[in-house]
């Protein structure tokens, strides 16, 4: 079972100690550290990530090319002419009056440039009956939507006059300023509404202002800080906007958690009779020692995005391993100076019935939360209580009804399929621009997104390579790979040359990956690849796509062994048991399970997806299970550490296994009960976001956590722990060599005075 030393020692215990007897140093260098790393972040700015370091394989290559040559292609827009009836052609004189209309108004703009006529460019449909104006918008591609306003009003003008024909615009500028405008303050009415929905949640579970305030506080500190380090990071590894929510959203969730799990435990200590100092170091040896085990097991479950070698999901982990950290250390440090320079104060802003006070006395509890077997806390959650009753007395049945709830609940996963969302998928048909993107297909398919060869040459006005260039355009078409027409568009001074491909399938992304197969494997072989020092990666939607599905899939094997091995050991040793590490390890996987079967049951099937506000649009997000598996390995674990700390620290204190399980459970029901309600209801918030990857994020993330925090931690941890009785703490002698991060401090040792450190004792977590 591990060392009964009685003397308080780990990190945890001494941290805790060290912040309470210096309450305003530790303050004013926790407030000096979040200052220094906003400042310092400020100062240095941000890098942002590039194109070339978000996109892989062939796609990240063209990207560098044109980087590297100085080319800044310009936002490109399409103007769709299309005739209302059979009678009307892109020959009719009312057709041409129409499309000349649009070319003279888009150019009255002064907003575009390179403006080109359908029948120049050969732009119309095989039957005749639609085309394309495309023009350029001037300035930077990544600011025209700011700036397409009036194109588009011009464009509008022009349909008034004309309505023999449809007269719609779309491209780059024109679907970013459509979303902006739909969507822009989505993600910020869900960063905003986080903290307020935070805070409502910790006043019903703590029942007094200051100490619902306490975590918020922390968390934000602590997101705070981080956005500096971000900034400070960024010069080694880019960040982007999605890092920062991302950040944003894991720093709340644990910030929170963190703060919750000490402050419940402080409190439940001086419920139980401690005087404040005792209480608050009996907090630090505890709940302080579970929230490190807890927080770097979830720093190694972040750090696994760093082994899918894409950009964004490096800066993803970067940036949720700082905030995880760094809420991890103000949770052992800070916060107990927070608590011992308020005290009693912590209670202060009391709700009438919300407090636990009032719900002991309405309970008909004795008001100091000790039962009659002498263990504080245990008549915490009557809920709790009975559940673990039956879960106690039939763990057998508990645990194949459990499981096997759970694995019918992960069964879709089986037959997940994931892709890149098309433009009618992620949006479906809340926007008209979406219908537009649509009748553009269907007339030019591939059109919208076609593929885009960079080629890059010694001389690109080589008779060789002007030969190649012609030569790949006729057997593009020829190929059945594209319909046409096959543009390019040379840049001498650099000697790079844009070949755009429309490839065959347009919007069903399955049918365009295998006109893209064509062009990669048989079409540019045998034009290109005839040239020596010719390079010529393809890029565009549909190759970017499949070149990140690609990485990804060559990423899910490394990233899941680093999490799970790490994990593992990570358990083994603050635990030292063989058998608690595996059994973590098994149901953290069972609850992941679970929510990718959810998530292909309503994103992909449709089954209940109106339920969420969803539709069943026959795939999952690319980046989601992987990103799931990260988070939620990470968060599952959270909880895991907390209950079994509490069963492990029963344990050591004489009690019979049953019995301390049922003690560890039903104490930390409540505080797990909260932290899990604010989780849901802050990933609750992005499923409400109108955008289908944001609510598949959104309800993943959601669902698990639930079931995490019930059926996982309530019911088959139990229940797996009373069958093996005796044998959860079994840990092999050849084992013994290995680090020992195990701590076995009880409330009783932790109540006595620390002894003076011993020059060159093992401080052991």
């Amino acid at each position: 079972m591990g060392n009964r030393d009685t003397r308080v020692r780990g990190i945890a215990a001494r941290a805790g100690g060290w912040s309470a007897r210096h309450r305003w140093a530790a303050v004013g260098i926790w407030v000096l550290f979040v200052v220094l790393a906003m400042g310092l972040g400020s100062a240095a700015g941000t890098v942002e990530l590039k194109d070339s370091d978000q996109l892989s394989g062939e796609t990240g290559r063209a990207a560098a090319i044109a980087e590297e040559a100085g080319i800044d292609e310009p936002a490109g827009e399409t103007v769709l002419v299309q005739a209302r009836d059979a009678g009307v052609k892109a020959t009719s004189t009312e057709f041409r009056a129409a499309v000349d209309a649009v070319m003279k108004a888009v150019e009255g703009t002064g907003k575009v440039t390179n403006v080109t006529s359908p029948y120049d460019t050969e732009t119309i449909s095989k039957d005749g009956r639609s085309a394309l104006v495309q023009f350029d918008m001037r300035g930077e591609a990544e600011t025209a939507g700011d700036r397409v306003e009036p194109v588009l009003k011009a464009v509008e003008e022009v349909q008034k006059d004309h309505g023999s024909v449809l007269i719609e615009e779309i491209g780059g500028a024109s679907m970013n300023k459509t979303f902006d405008d739909a969507f822009g303050d989505d993600f910020k009415q869900a960063e905003y509404s986080a903290v307020p929905v935070a805070l409502g949640i910790l006043l019903v579970a703590f029942g007094a202002l200051v100490a619902a305030l306490v975590p918020v506080l922390l968390a934000i500190t602590a997101i705070v800080a981080t956005m500096g380090l971000m900034m400070l990071v960024s010069h080694i590894q880019p960040m982007d906007d999605t890092s920062s929510s991302v950040m944003l959203l894991v720093g709340l969730a644990v910030g929170v958690d963190y703060c919750l799990f000490y402050l419940r435990r402080e409190r439940e200590e001086r419920a139980a009779g401690r005087d404040p100092e005792t209480a608050l170091r009996i907090a630090a040896a505890t709940s302080g020692r579970a929230i490190i085990v807890s927080g770097v097991t979830v720093c190694v479950a972040m750090a696994g995005m760093l082994f899918t070698g894409i950009s964004t999901f490096k800066a993803m982990g970067l940036a949720s391993l700082m905030v995880v950290a760094v809420a991890m250390v103000g949770s052992v440090t800070v916060l107990p100076a927070v608590l011992s320079l308020l005290g009693t104060r912590v209670e202060k802003g009391r709700i009438p019935f919300l407090h636990p006070d009032k719900r002991r006395k309405a309970n008909g509890g004795s008001g100091n939360g000790t039962s009659a077997n002498g263990r504080s806390g245990d008549n915490g959650s009557r809920f709790w209580t009975s559940v673990l009753r039956v879960v106690l007395a039939k763990p057998a049945i508990s645990l194949v009804v459990a499981a096997g709830a759970l694995l019918a609940i992960a069964a879709p996963a089986l037959g997940m399929k994931t892709q890149n969302l098309t433009l009618d998928q992620e949006f479906g048909d809340s926007l008209p621009i979406v219908a537009t993107y649509e009748r553009v297909n269907e007339a030019f398919p591939g059109g919208s997104d076609p593929a885009e060869v960079v080629v890059k040459a010694t001389d690109i006005n080589s008779a060789e390579v002007k030969s190649a260039i012609a030569d790949f355009r006729e057997r593009a078409v020829s190929s059945g790979a594209s319909r046409g027409p096959v543009e390019v568009k040379v840049h001498d001074a650099q000697n790079v040359a844009f070949v755009y491909v429309p490839l065959v399938g347009g919007s069903n992304l399955d049918k365009a990956e295998k006109s893209l197969e064509i062009i990669r494997d048989e079409v540019r072989p045998a034009t290109f690849g005839k040239v020596d020092g010719v390079e010529a990666p393809v890029t565009g939607q549909v190759a970017g796509s499949k070149d990140f599905n690609d990485q990804l899939v060559s990423a899910v094997a490394p990233v899941f062994a680093f999490v799970v091995v790490f994990a593992f050991l990570l358990m083994l040793l603050s635990f030292r048991s063989l058998t608690i590490a595996i059994t973590s390890i098994v149901l953290n996987l069972l609850s992941v399970g679970a929510a990718y079967g959810i998530l292909v049951a309503v994103f992909q099937h449709g089954w209940g997806a109106s339920l969420v506000g969803a539709e069943g649009v026959g795939a999952i997000i690319t980046w989601l299970p992987l990103f799931l598996f990260v988070i939620l390995f990470g968060l599952s674990m959270d909880y895991h550490v907390f209950v079994v700390s509490r069963i492990r620290e029963a344990r050591m204190r004489g009690l019979t296994t049953r019995d301390a399980i049922q003690h560890g459970v039903v104490t930390t029901a409540g505080v797990i009960t909260s932290a899990a309600v604010i989780m849901v209801a802050v990933f609750a918030i992005f499923g409400t976001l109108s955008m289908q990857s944001m609510k598949q994020m959104g309800v993943g993330l959601a669902a698990a956590v639930l079931i995490d925090a019930t059926i996982i931690r309530g019911v088959l941890l139990p229940a797996v722990m009373a069958l093996l009785g005796e044998r959860n703490w079994y840990f092999p002698k050849w084992l013994n060599r290995l680090p020992d991060l195990s701590h076995d401090e009880s409330p009783e040792a932790a109540a006595s005075p620390p002894p003076p450190a011993v020059e060159g004792e093992r401080v052991r977590v």
